[in-house]
């Protein structure tokens, strides 16, 4: 089954209960963790973020949902592949952030799940919680 990087913009959307939310809760619902993947710089961001929301133990609880508890899988862009990073800055116009997770999409050949659609300019195809979730439900084989 495919691998799907999961984007900070996604997390966010649950974690922070924003409008969004019960469309990622759907996909995360259906998706075994074992096919999701984090970015270690989506790991930070969103800590970044709890922390100014003061919300040290939905960080807690995040980080032992996903990694603990859960089989989510965390992509590090090594620093040899910044280069890669730097590449789709320029040829997708892509900021740094934006760069990083289509180089970790890319190294786990996997699929990007994202509300940003930044990576429309990109040559990744950009998926939703909703479109990844309508896929799922249409095939007749469930993720195992």
């Amino acid at each position: 089954m495919t691998m799907y990087l999961i984007d900070t913009n996604i997390w966010l959307e649950r974690l922070l209960d924003q409008d969004r939310s019960a469309e990622v809760q759907r996909l995360l619902a259906a998706l075994p963790s074992r096919h999701l993947a984090l970015s270690h710089f989506s790991l930070h961001s969103i800590s970044v973020i709890l922390g100014r929301y003061r919300r040290p133990d939905a960080l807690i609880q995040f980080i032992d949902d996903l990694f603990i508890t859960g089989d989510v899988h965390l992509v590090t862009v090594p620093p040899e592949s910044f280069g890669r990073i730097v590449d789709a800055m320029t040829s997708h116009h892509l900021d740094f952030d934006d760069a990083y997770q289509y180089v970790a999409t890319r190294l786990i050949s996997g699929e990007l799940v994202s509300f940003d659609a930044d990576f429309d300019r990109s040559d990744l195809r950009r998926l939703t919680p909703a479109t990844v979730f309508a896929r799922l439900t249409a095939s007749d084989t469930p993720p195992a």
